[in-house]
């Protein structure tokens, strides 16, 4: 007997078990089921579970799940990150903390101490994923940094090297100097803040009383400044192109140079070019072949390391103690210092309030500095190619597609990729240097000492790099060095290429791209051959989530509090093509509602005699509410198979709400009830059969999204054993026999109650009074119809008799239509229509302020340009609520009119 309510805290970890125990998730590489193949986006092993993994790991739990059912041999590859960052900062705190350092461990002992953390405390997230439901193929669980995979990174590094595809080089880098690394544009995050625009004069060489003035938020890094660019086509200042200014503090004499980079619209139309320590600088630089002295450190220290220490001085225009007693200074210190300088010269013209975007770093919270570091790189020019090339093809296909311009937009403008960072946790890149600097790429270091014999003539000494590569390098692999590569295994074989990836959109670039172009490097195909992009998920009124602004839900407190069920479908409801997820903790009870609407269910036909029945066919049935809800059962499958085809969470968490719901919950369950109770046994037989079948198509379409409580279901139902509804095949579309006349049958009386219930409900009338329902100008099979169904229209519509109206209307009489009878209800005497009139022209009237507000608002071009889109859309939407209610108590008025 099922209890009184479903307990997912009690049900959920003891059912997960046991599929786990049972190899439930298990791919069959030996079966001759066609493959069907998701990678699992490998979250950081430092992460918990956060509301945006909940999103794409119900997504494709959900896809994974369905196919699997549909007797695909599915695997869905299961790992985490080594998170080169996040991990080196976990532990580093912890060392700290015990009153310790990296540098004092030294590299080999921290990185045992990494692995000692990893293997203590690196699989939360993937506990977590379990509580989610995830029915990962855990036993195949890989890590970035395991041996197999270092092996493809090793193999990738070298093998790029050798083709010319890697290479070191000097350029700009994002640098987190409280990391002192390379960090990638992920790891960056900008931060609005409230700072100064300093408005600097640069003397004219030969001149005397005429500048340039430009304007920097970065006064401190004027000392590294090798020339001001003004537009070619500013005549303000076509004739000191090519001339020289004096830069102040030092004195050095800097180049006009013209460059479209200045904007003449833009402030003094002139702009300082500081090549190391701006990236569109350090463009202007290449093109005018500048300079570009480093004058910020590792740690964002003033450096005079590589800038002109014997200082030429002129009246007013430097001072060479106080430039050489920056040196050393942080940066922020430095700007102040010669701030003031500049002012006490009287270079410093006018200094602004500016609101600025700031980068930081995301991990470490430092201001990110760009910076001029020697690097390896990858040339990602040359591999894009073959990716674009498979997008334009179709080989690979965006959903939605215009995420395909993105993909686009990014790879056709692409830069070359840093891949290494100044790190101890990650992959060590593979190169030795010899004595005199030359460097050997290798396998490892005995075929890096060969190689050094070789070019020596004799053994060397070789020291290795210091650096790891970034770890997008190694998740860039994640499709095929899972699977086995550079070993040519079975499952290589058999699960490469993949067949969806589900992510979001704010790493097409830095993953999905990069899976692009590596796999058909080494692999001569694509990773995947459909790329599902969800949006983000924001709060209920579409505000992204925050710390700051209290509104992020954490989805482990919601399994907690309404169960993994809930909280997934809640997700899938949300889920559209080509819009953010607004996730809300009330949409996540109201889901909770349906789980427990479906257990009632079930417990109502468990409790009237219904259970499975062996040999049941569809096609068979002989009552009309048999045929209509085996008739929307099978309408139901076919939309939620079509909707996960075209991955349309949204309308398959839809199709199988309103069938659950409106059809088997509200409709069925209600009709059935004086057929289990009354006297025609073979109908009651035929009705309890009916009942167990749609309940175990409900099951079915329902355990891709809510796989707990169906599977407890189907197994206390007598469907299965316990853990055994993910292995049953997706259901079979059966229509029966007569099902049009027997959903034309139905789909009136459905809307003739529906009809009587609105009226009633948009009268007030009390559920304690009944009311006749007369019948005008009724056809005679509708007559007999309404005699047919007199039972269920009077309980469920709250009706004393339905009759054919005899003579002149009533007085003070509702009025609706359904098809071609109009049905009177007379409601003089059971309420105060006059009363009611005047409650629904207050409330009309109303409505219609209400409705005037938001139009004068929207109509208002300044609310538009000014209000976040969110906000408009808020409004937009309070709009046509507010029409649709008014439209309601107009045809309210009309029908007691």
């Amino acid at each position: 007997m099922l209890n009184k309510s479903f307990s997912p805290g009690e049900i959920e970890p003891t059912l997960y078990a046991l599929w786990e125990r049972n190899g439930a998730f298990a791919a069959d590489p030996g079966s001759d089921a066609q493959p069907y193949t998701i990678m699992i986006p490998p979250p950081n092993v430092t992460g918990t579970l956060h509301v945006g993994h909940a999103l794409t790991m119900t997504l494709q739990d959900t896809l994974i799940r369905w196919r699997r059912m549909q007797g695909r041999d599915t695997l869905w590859q299961p790992g985490t990150d080594h998170a080169g960052i996040a991990t080196q900062m976990v532990v580093e705190r912890t060392l700290q903390k015990e009153g310790t350092s990296r540098q004092a461990m030294g590299r080999e002992a921290f990185e045992q101490r990494v692995w000692q953390w990893k293997a203590e405390s690196g699989g939360g997230i993937t506990t977590q994923l379990r509580r989610l439901g995830a029915s990962l193929d855990w036993p195949r669980e890989r890590f970035t940094m395991d041996d197999g995979l270092s092996q493809s990174v090793r193999e990738v590094f070298v093998t790029l090297y050798r083709q010319g595809l890697i290479y070191r080089d000097r350029r700009l880098v994002n640098w987190d100097p409280a990391f002192r690394s390379a960090i990638s544009d992920l790891e960056v995050e900008n931060r609005e803040i409230q700072g100064s625009l300093w408005y600097i004069r640069y003397p004219v060489e030969g001149e005397p009383g005429r500048t340039i003035t430009v304007a920097t938020t970065r006064p401190e890094t004027m000392l590294g400044d090798m020339a001001v660019a003004v537009h070619p086509e500013d005549e303000r200042y076509a004739d000191l192109i090519g001339r020289s200014l004096v830069l102040p503090l030092t004195g050095r004499r800097i180049p006009v140079v013209a460059d479209t980079h200045s904007d003449p619209e833009k402030g003094s139309g002139a702009v300082k070019i500081t090549p190391a320590h701006d990236f569109n600088d350090f463009e202007v630089g290449r093109r005018h072949n500048l300079a570009m002295p480093t004058v910020l450190d590792a740690d964002a220290r003033i450096t005079l390391a590589e800038i002109e220490v014997d200082l030429r001085v002129e009246d007013g225009l430097a001072d060479p103690q106080f430039v050489r007693g920056l040196d050393g200074l942080p940066r922020d210190q430095a700007r102040k210092a010669m701030v003031e300088e500049l002012d006490r010269l009287g270079w410093l013209e006018k200094i602004e309030p500016h609101r600025n975007q700031i980068p930081h770093a995301e991990r470490s919270g430092a201001v990110v500095e760009p910076r001029l570091t020697t690097q390896w790189y990858c040339d990602a020019a040359t591999l894009a190619g073959p990716a674009i090339a498979a997008v334009e093809t179709g080989r690979v296909q965006f959903v939605p597609q215009q995420w395909e311009n993105t993909f686009f937009a990014w790879m056709r403008e692409i830069q070359p990729w840093c891949i290494s960072r100044q790190l101890w946790w990650g992959h060590r890149i593979p190169a030795w240097y010899g004595p005199d600097g030359h460097v050997f790429v290798a396998r490892d270091e005995a075929d890096a000492q060969a190689q050094a014999q070789a070019h020596y003539g004799c053994d060397e000494a070789l020291s290795r790099d210091e650096d790891v590569l970034d770890t997008w390098f190694s998740s860039a692999l994640w499709p095929f060095s899972t699977l086995g590569w550079p070993e040519r295994t079975a499952d290589l074989a058999r699960y490469y290429p993949t067949d969806v990836l589900v992510t979001g959109f704010d790493i097409i670039f830095f993953w999905v791209a990069r899976m692009m172009m590596m796999g058909l490097h080494f692999m001569d195909d694509v990773p995947f051959r459909k790329v599902f992009i969800h949006g983000l998920v924001r709060d209920e009124r579409g505000q992204k989530m925050s710390k700051s602004k209290g509104n992020g839900i954490d989805p482990l407190e919601m399994i907690d509090q309404y169960g993994a069920d809930a909280m997934r479908f809640t997700i899938c409801a949300l889920t559209g093509l080509g819009r953010d997820v607004k996730l809300g903790q009330k949409r996540i009870e109201e889901h909770r509602s349906f789980v427990t609407k479906i257990w009632n269910a079930a417990r109502f036909f468990e409790m009237n005699g219904v259970k499975p029945v062996d040999g049941f066919r569809p096609q068979d049935a002989t009552s009309a509410l048999g045929r209509w809800i085996l008739d929307e059962a099978a309408r139901a499958t076919v939309e939620a198979n079509a909707a996960l085809e075209s991955f349309r969470f949204d309308e398959y968490a839809a199709t199988c709400y309103r069938f659950v719901w409106n059809c088997f919950c509200d409709w069925f369950l209600e009709f059935a009830k004086p057929v289990f109770n009354g006297d025609d046994a073979a109908q009651a037989a035929e009705i309890r059969a009916v009942a167990a079948h749609v309940l175990g198509v409900i099951l079915r379409i329902l355990q891709p999204v809510m796989p707990f409580v169906t599977d407890d279901l189907w197994a206390q139902f007598g469907f299965g054993v316990p853990g055994s509804l993910m292995a049953t095949a997706w259901p079979e579309a059966v229509r029966p026999d007569g099902a049009e006349e027997a959903a034309a049958e139905l789909d009136w009386v459905v809307r003739f109650i529906s009809a009587i219930r609105t009226v009633r409900a948009e009268m007030n009338v009390p559920p304690s009074r009944l009311a006749p329902v007369l019948l005008r100008d009724a056809a005679p099979a509708t007559v007999e119809r309404a005699g047919r169904w007199a039972e269920a229209i009077g309980r469920m519509a709250r009706v004393s008799e339905v009759t054919v109206l005899a003579g002149e209307m009533p007085q003070g009489a509702a009025q609706l239509v359904v098809d071609e009878a109009t049905l009177v209800i007379p409601l003089a005497g059971i309420i105060d229509l006059s009363q009611e009139r005047q409650r629904l022209e207050k409330e009309r009237r109303k409505i219609d302020d209400e409705i005037a507000k938001v139009e004068r608002k929207l109509g208002n071009a300044d609310f538009i340009a000014r209000a976040k889109p969110e906000v408009v859309e808020e409004n937009r939407d309070r709009l046509a609520q507010q029409q649709g209610e008014r439209a309601r108590l107009d045809a309210a008025l009309a029908r007691i009119a």
